[in-house]
């Protein structure tokens, strides 16, 4: 019999690992990441193809964690564009 996973422990943050991010569990990768990929219009299958070290598990508890925490998630990505387009703004001069 396979063993069984809480879904709970998919998802971990921890301050030393992407500045307190959301992150799957074991890995560097953010949910905002993955959230990223998605919005882009990834599925989760083609997601799994970028990442070829996270299961479909995996990215499917990303996703739900950014459905459940979507604002949170979204602000995050909304401040990293800004700052993105602020630095390629100072190099530009």
């Amino acid at each position: 019999m396979a063993s069984v996973i809480e879904i709970g422990t998919l998802i971990s943050r921890r301050p030393d690992i992407r500045g307190g991010r959301p992150c799957v569990a074991g890995t560097g990768v953010s949910v905002r990441r993955v959230a990223q990929w998605h919005n882009m219009g990834l599925v989760p299958e083609e997601i799994v193809r970028k990442l070829g070290h996270l299961s479909l598990a995996q990215v499917h508890a990303a996703l739900a964690y950014y459905h459940a925490n979507q604002v949170e998630i979204d602000e995050d990505l909304e401040q990293e564009a800004r700052e993105t387009d602020a630095l390629e703004e100072q190099h530009q001069r």
